[in-house]
């Protein structure tokens, strides 16, 4: 196994260094690409400097904040590029523990896709108030209802895919950002029949930094999730946890229409 864990930053130099630290120490053969959209607070910097002293990390400078989809697509492929055959989500402000990497490849052993998630027995939220918890779990109960997919944190960043789940995806297709960037990569890949776990994890608000969620991040998740549902096929039959080995289908161009069309 050769993962990579993709960061996206903006304006997260007070935590970076924490969590970049933590990931490297989770998992022997791990690396870390920091993707910085033009930080203005030095965070670009600071990851350059990490990259130097570490020789696991790497980054990518972007000009602007292009979002969060935008982010990790362009992460992906760069790790895609680079020949790492597991690639990771997880956030730079430590509300995402990086010891908990270990758990999320270790289930990989029988997962294409693992979620850390908030929402199975186990998993929580620390230091949210009573409006974001209330947002966050009505939310996904609305995914689910909307696209009947059987995942309690579909909207969760803490992730790990398998690269065959990467590329039957589409990262091309892609259109989402934000919140909704995640539901559409889970909603994919349990439409294309890959096997996905969920593990729990600890939530913790962020003590440093300004959080990036904003009301539009939301009411797209909202709007696309009615989309899908209604556009989207059906589950395709579920291939085996190993089918990383084997060749996996593709989506097609569009919003998660079925990908067996073209067939």
């Amino acid at each position: 196994m050769r993962p990579l864990v993709v960061i996206p930053t903006y304006n997260e130099i007070a935590t970076l260094e924490r969590a970049v630290h933590g990931a490297l120490a989770a998992h022997d053969t791990l690396d870390v690409l920091v993707v910085d959209d033009g930080s203005p607070d030095g965070t670009g910097d600071l990851a350059d400097r990490l990259a130097a002293e570490t020789g696991r990390v790497s980054v990518l400078h972007r000009m602007a904040k292009s979002g969060l989809g935008s982010a990790y697509k362009s992460g992906f492929a760069w790790g895609r590029a680079q020949g790492y055959d597991v690639l990771c989500e997880m956030d730079a402000d430590l509300s995402h523990n990086p010891a908990d990497l270990a758990r999320l490849l270790s289930t990989l052993e029988t997962a294409d896709l693992v979620i850390g998630s908030r929402y199975v027995p186990g998993g929580g939220v620390v230091d949210w108030p009573l409006h974001r918890r209330l947002l966050s779990r009505l939310g996904n109960r609305y995914v689910r209802l909307c696209t009947g997919m059987p995942v309690r944190d579909a909207t969760a960043g803490f992730r790990a895919y398998r690269l065959a789940v990467v590329d039957a995806v589409n990262l091309d297709s892609l259109r989402a950002e934000g919140y909704a960037f995640q539901l559409e990569m889970a909603l994919r890949t349990w439409r294309l029949g890959f096997a996905i776990r969920e593990i729990p994890i600890v939530f913790v608000e962020r003590s440093e930094g300004a959080s990036k969620i904003s009301r539009s991040i939301v009411i797209e998740a909202l709007w696309r999730a009615v989309l899908w549902g209604l556009r989207g096929p059906r589950r395709a039959a579920p291939m085996h946890p190993a089918s990383w080995t084997q060749a996996a289908p593709t989506a097609s161009e569009g919003d998660l229409e079925d990908p067996r069309q073209d067939a």
